[in-house]
């Protein structure tokens, strides 16, 4: 195998597939990427054997062939080259040389035929999705998964598509993200599964803001291909929760309240927080919502917004961390904000979304 490559293009291309390795891999192998060439550009592939990607960039290929190299050390080396343009060649006994004008390195990789296949997907339900639509739905559900092994079935996101629409949710236990957009391309067949975070992570770092993914479904796997970029999954296998019964009907009780503000001083109650004392106080009056913070031995705030409020008078905690996630990743200058009394979720509702939210107990 011999190519020439532009530096920059090589190196975004490994990071690309480098991102799935795991740093403590269980065969040698896993701790490697695959480079195989194709006519006028070459397929960069790393797997963990639960998630998979591929990269195509282009080359000037002399000679064909295929070749792994540890992800690590090359893309450090391939970063710290002087010059723009970096050749690539395979010697005898996996021996690889990757040189510019006046540098080159010689490492060892692992003949090609030890690396994992990566699923092929034939014959299988194409789904149409807009890039830009996509980003924009994970960014609003991405941050409610859990993390919490034990609980496994929560560690994803539930991709829903029914009569033309395609759900996403996502859940910890405590709060709940749900979002609901019309799909461009009619689907006839209803289809759901739960899609690992680590997917998630890197569809996010790969999605553009313009251009379609094709989504594949094979069974117990999914396929994303962005183009350049595939992503191939396992899915997360068992039942979801019932996500309906978790969303309450809408409440009367409602404060329209800027958002940036109500963001802000947030932030700034929580600057108190510690693991003992985590909930911050709002107490909601005729207009007027005060955002406080008590923690013994550490100190008190207290700030006032103005808002919009013609229900009850009410005291309410919520973990500041939670409220954060949503109103930083919201785009709405002004949003509303559900309470019904102190011990009912607070529920955020916008054209589609909702965000539920479960109070905390205040010490």
């Amino acid at each position: 195998m011999r190519f020439q490559v532009e530096k920059e293009v090589f190196l975004n291309g490994i990071q690309t597939a480098q991102n799935v390795i795991t740093a403590k891999s269980v065969l040698p192998i896993l701790s490697n990427i695959l480079i195989e060439t194709q006519q006028d550009s070459i397929k960069l592939i790393a797997t963990d054997l639960d998630i998979g990607i591929s990269c195509v960039i282009p080359v000037n290929i002399q000679e064909p062939g295929t070749i792994t190299l540890p992800a690590k050390r090359f893309s450090d080396i391939v970063k710290e080259l002087p010059g723009d343009n970096i050749r690539v060649t395979t010697k005898k006994n996996n021996t690889v040389v990757i040189e510019t004008e006046s540098c080159q390195f010689k490492i060892i990789g692992l003949p090609s035929e030890e690396f994992p296949k990566l699923p092929e997907f034939q014959d299988k339900t194409v789904i149409k999705l807009e890039q830009s639509i996509l980003k924009h739905m994970l960014h609003l559900t991405c941050f409610a998964v859990s993390f919490d092994e034990t609980r496994y079935i929560l560690n994803g996101i539930l991709f829903k598509i029914h009569k033309n629409n395609l759900i996403l949710v996502a859940t910890d236990g405590k709060r709940l993200a749900f979002i609901e957009k019309k799909l461009k391309q009619g689907i006839d067949q209803d289809i759901q599964m739960i899609v690992p975070v680590k997917t998630i992570q890197e569809l996010m770092r790969n999605l553009k803001e313009e251009g379609d993914l094709s989504l594949v479904l094979g069974g117990s796997q999914a396929l994303f291909d962005l183009g350049g970029v595939m992503i191939i999954s396992r899915l997360i296998e068992g039942e979801f929760p019932d996500y309906q019964q978790v969303i309450p009907p809408v409440s009367e009780h409602k404060i329209k309240i800027d958002r940036q503000q109500f963001l802000l001083a947030i932030k700034r109650a929580a600057l108190l927080y510690t693991p003992d004392y985590q909930a911050v106080k709002l107490e909601l009056f005729k207009d007027r919502l005060v955002v406080s913070k008590s923690t013994p031995d550490i100190g008190e705030s207290r700030e006032e917004i103005p808002v919009e409020y013609p229900g009850k008078e009410m005291i309410i905690g919520f973990n500041p961390s939670y409220l954060i996630d949503v109103l930083k990743n919201l785009q709405d200058d002004t949003i509303g904000f559900e309470v019904a009394d102190g011990e009912k979720p607070g529920v955020i509702r916008i054209d589609g979304y909702a965000y539920i939210v479960l109070p905390m107990r205040l010490s």
